[in-house]
């Protein structure tokens, strides 16, 4: 996977790395850059021998900055991507999981690269605010959803409304972030998390992800726990679904095909 401009792409076995490549830019991202990791992302969701993905930036200063307002100002080509922004803020079926790794700054379209992906394990020198009111402007990839979807709607209009920049521990304490630690760890600490994330089915990760995310839209508890995903479907037909009991029963590892 390699031959990109914007970003670096290796694999790990399963395990897809994507680290966004403009650390000139503090990681700042524009429409080329969110072209080319749409497609990255459309590569990922579409192989059955990745199940699950680690998103970070080089260097150490920042993860994403956010949109490249240089870029902008200097009238660069303003298209739209439809997977959005960092090719994941307006990606809505995405069943594999996708982990977060902020090494440094995560500043509004970053932190909401960030708050799309289903984990985030932040170095403790990481930062976080959705600063677009200051220039302006308005959080628009997803911000102003997911932020109250994920930590409540007081503790995350405290930030919306304010602009003000949240370092890891306090992302940890209001609800976030998933774990802090020092920057030298944080690339093997996402691994690790992944690697826990491996040791299960992935017909089941998948099935669970489709479950929950659905089930946020549906109001009654009753209409959520009735409502057949796709994905649970899937899981049922599954060799995975065959080989997890086999493999209790005879008390060793199971061996998951993804399929």
């Amino acid at each position: 996977m390699a031959g990109h401009e914007f970003a670096n792409v290796t694999t790990e076995g399963n395990l897809l790395i994507v680290e966004i490549n403009r650390p000139e830019k503090m990681n700042a991202v524009h429409p080329p850059a969110n072209k080319e990791l749409g497609e990255i992302f459309d590569d990922f969701a579409a192989n059955p021998d990745l199940w699950i993905a680690i998103i970070t930036g080089a260097g150490e200063r920042a993860f994403c900055a956010g949109n490249d307002l240089r870029y902008q100002a200097e009238g660069g080509d303003m298209f739209q991507v439809p997977s959005g922004f960092g090719g994941l803020t307006s990606r809505y079926d995405l069943d594999k999981p996708v982990i977060a790794a902020v090494n440094g700054v995560a500043m509004g379209g970053g932190f909401e690269i960030a708050l799309a992906c289903d984990l985030i394990i932040a170095a403790n020198t990481a930062r976080f605010a959705l600063p677009e009111p200051k220039v302006g402007l308005a959080a628009l990839a997803g911000g102003l959803h997911r932020l109250p979807r994920q930590i409540g709607l007081k503790r995350a209009m405290g930030m919306i409304l304010t602009g003000r920049h949240v370092m890891a521990e306090e992302g940890m304490e209001l609800g976030f972030v998933n774990e802090v630690v020092p920057q030298a760890e944080l690339m093997d600490t996402a691994r690790r998390w992944a690697g826990l994330i491996a040791e299960c089915s992935p017909m089941s990760i998948r099935a669970s992800k489709q479950a929950v995310m659905g089930g946020l839209d549906i109001a009654g508890l009753e209409e959520a726990l009735n409502t057949r995903f796709p994905a649970v479907g899937e899981l049922f037909k599954s060799a995975d679904f065959i080989e997890g009991p086999r493999a209790f029963a005879e008390k060793r590892k199971p061996n998951w095909t993804g399929r």
